[in-house]
């Protein structure tokens, strides 16, 4: 029986309510104010509220912000931070040595950049959004694309509601609605399931490296006053983490006696024993950061998967009826740490090409709108991650100290504007570099302390966490025999380890061993999808409104 659905239209749908879409909504409607235009637009959010699903450092350049919306600071913009000063570190167990500044290529540097909440940003461009007509729908899955028989992208299914555990319909049950368009801008953030289904289909990485990424922890802690430095800006590369295994940390002070303290784990990492959420609580433990702890208290925790690759691992962002933008993409610098600024412009050159294409009659058959790469590839987008298109790849291949070292060089050569005719390439997918755990060494993580480290189920209590617990599980095997005749057997059971939430729980009972799932404390990550070592394990969005609710993030 099919189930009768109700269909909303659009000119424009955007999946996501992150930079990338908000900025893409309100420049649509700022481009059909000014040419006396209609142009409706509506927006999916999977989070209870925009900003609930949103985690960042966050360092930003407000160059983006400052395109869009030049009277930022006087509309109130949540940017109260401006960096101060800018120290980088390279650690070993007991010390830490400070990089002089000026050995830093300066595109390095966080001059004129800001420390701030992502998530009470897209909460405040969501208000200008909605001020300029644009229709929000918060708690609104995007479960699967809607593609018409010439392949070409018009819109979404919205997820049920009210389904059991079983997908049978409760007294609750409401069906997932039609949302059509006439252009489809996913925002859906790193390893969105739509943004998977929609590559496969229409087969957008045949032609690109596999993209790569990092598990990004974050905590948010209120400091002791007279640890407070407003403005200062600390990163460090090294202890705990091995040179084989890329990754670092920051330290953001910012707003009232608040610090983001934040950790990378690139996840390449080779050692199936290799715990990235140890690997940050032990990195906490190191003097100087247990000193900035003391008197501390922990306020929140999260965790979410960054794309790496960089413009060789851009899949092709223009199909018949849709673009990717912002980390649907891929617009995050590694070397610089940050991504909002490309995110929020892709958003916005996308708008403009949405914009030209139904607006123009000359358009009317522009099902593809190659106009948006072009714009990409012309605008400081493409120069910023350009310039540092071989980083990843060098520390990959060099480890972390040889490898930003090569890295550095080169960004010291595109600071003066000289272009090393070469590109490097990601050669294997994060799910292929784990070894046999028979080669590896086991690694002895500390007990957590409850003062400066803890244990991942009192972490995820301060993510506010909601998933009803009778609905369907969205963390879907494939083949439910590799977990054990596999994973277990080859790699220990990884995912136990690379999971930051505790999802995945190895039991045995009467020498028979088995996977549990805890479904109800995912916060969302995505990192099961991508490190699993023989991709059986796809994230699909539970309910609308599940998942994290984050706070200061």
């Amino acid at each position: 029986m099919t189930t009768e659905r109700d269909v909303m239209e659009y000119d424009v749908l955007i999946v996501g309510g992150g930079p990338a879409g908000l900025s893409a909504a309100i420049k649509i409607k700022q481009i059909a104010t000014r040419e006396n235009k209609e142009v409706s637009v509506c927006l999916v959010e999977k989070g209870a509220e925009v900003g609930s699903h949103i985690l960042s450092g966050a360092v930003i350049d407000p160059v983006a912000l400052s395109e869009l919306i030049p009277d930022w600071k006087e509309k109130g913009a949540p940017l109260n931070t401006k960096v101060t000063k800018d120290i980088f570190n390279l650690f070993s167990k007991k010390r830490n040595l400070k990089i002089p500044h000026w050995l830093m290529p300066p595109i390095m540097s966080n001059k004129q950049n800001y420390i701030v909440s992502l998530g009470e940003l897209c909460v405040w461009l969501s208000k200008e959004a909605e001020n300029l007509g644009i229709e929000i729908y918060p708690g609104f899955t995007a479960q699967e694309p809607i593609f018409n028989d010439n392949q070409e992208l018009v819109g979404i299914l919205t997820g049920d509601m009210g389904r059991d555990s079983d997908g049978n319909e409760t007294v609750n049950y409401a069906a997932g609605i039609e949302i059509r368009a006439k252009y489809s801008l996913i925002a859906e953030g790193t390893r969105g399931s739509i943004t998977k289904i929609i590559e496969k289909k229409l087969s957008l990485r045949k032609n690109s490296d596999p993209q790569k990424y990092g598990l990004g922890f974050k905590e948010v802690w209120r400091l002791d006053k007279n640890k407070h430095h407003p403005g200062l800006v600390e990163h460090s590369l090294g202890w705990p983490l091995e040179n084989d295994t890329g990754g670092g940390s920051f330290t953001y002070h910012y707003g009232e006696d608040l610090v983001s303290l934040g950790f990378v784990v690139h996840l390449d990492y080779s050692n199936p024993y290799l715990s990235p959420f140890d690997e940050f609580q032990s990195f906490k433990t190191h003097p100087k950061i247990k000193n900035l702890l003391t008197g501390a208290k922990r306020i929140s925790y999260g965790a979410r998967a960054i794309n790496e690759g960089g413009i060789q691992s851009w899949p092709e962002l223009a199909f018949p009826g849709g673009v990717l933008i912002g980390c649907s993409a891929g617009m995050v610098n590694v070397p610089r740490i940050k991504g909002t600024h490309n995110a929020m412009k892709s958003g916005m050159l996308a708008a403009e090409a949405c914009v030209d294409a139904i607006t123009k009659p000359e358009n009317i058959n522009n099902k593809t709108l190659e106009q948006y790469l072009q714009k990409l590839k012309a605008s400081w987008v493409w120069d910023d991650l350009n310039s540092v298109r071989n980083v990843k790849p060098l520390i990959s291949k060099y480890g972390t100290t040889l490898g930003m070292l090569f890295g550095g060089f080169e960004m010291w050569l595109a600071s003066y504007k000289i272009k090393l005719p070469w590109t490097l390439h990601h050669k294997k997918a994060d799910h292929e570099t784990l070894v046999d755990f028979e080669q590896a060494k086991p690694i002895s993580y500390l007990k957590p302390d409850g003062v400066y480290t803890f244990d991942k189920l009192s972490s995820i209590s301060l993510s506010n966490i909601g998933h009803e617990a009778n609905q369907p599980c969205h963390l879907e095997l494939r083949d439910k025999n590799i977990p054990i005749n596999f994973n277990y057997k080859k790699y220990n059971s990884p995912e136990q380890r690379y999971c930051p939430a505790g999802v995945y729980e190895i039991l045995k009972e009467d020498n028979v061993v088995r996977l549990q799932i805890n479904g109800q404390n995912c916060i969302h990550c995505k990192t099961c999808d991508i490190k699993d070592p023989k991709q059986n394990i796809d994230w699909v969005p539970p309910e609308g409104g599940s998942g994290p609710i984050y706070s200061k993030m």
